[in-house]
């Protein structure tokens, strides 16, 4: 390749390159161009792991990759130390704190090092007693009750208010006078 061979290769990818937008389409680009059309791509449920990805190694460390039917919302807290709170889908919480060694994960006031393998089991423990209660539960959309098969369903019983019965009161001494 010759001096005035690379000036005119980049005279004419100069020209590609700084074309308006608008101009540019998929017809302009020549054949030998590979274009990749309609690439779809994965919409993280929650952008703060674009800003930190080691807390989504965390999360899916404690829960596991299918994490998203268990969070409804990550908030960043405090940068230093760097703090999560992570919303359970129960309304229940816990943190990630972020410290240079390791995570650490604070769950129901007790933390756990997740650099120790014995204390990353007790974490996961805690946090599936944490999924077993808490805030919301599923209620049906028609407004029925919750029908588990195998067991009949009870008519509820009226409510019986005991009948009250007047209080003997208790006989009063005069008063004296002095």
């Amino acid at each position: 390749m010759t001096k005035d061979e690379l000036k005119e290769k980049i005279k004419i990818l100069v020209k590609q390159a700084y074309k308006p937008a608008s101009s540019n389409s998929i017809d302009d680009v020549e054949d030998d161009v590979d274009v990749t059309v309609n690439t779809p791509l994965k919409v993280e449920k929650f952008p703060i792991f674009q800003n930190f990805p080691p807390l989504k190694e965390a999360i899916e460390t404690l829960l596991s990759p299918d994490y998203e039917p268990f969070i409804s919302d990550i908030q960043w807290v405090a940068p230093k130390p760097l703090t999560f709170r992570v919303i359970l889908s129960n309304d229940e919480i816990f943190y990630l704190i972020y410290s240079p060694k390791s995570w650490i994960a604070q769950i129901e006031g007790k933390k756990y090092y997740l650099l120790n393998i014995g204390e990353e089991e007790a974490a996961c423990d805690s946090l599936s007693r944490m999924l077993y209660y808490g805030g919301k539960e599923a209620e049906p959309e028609d407004g029925g009750a919750i029908e588990i098969p195998g067991e009949e369903t009870a008519a509820p019983a009226a409510e019986e208010k005991p009948e009250e019965t007047p209080k003997e009161e208790a006989p009063t001494e005069p008063e004296k006078t002095v």
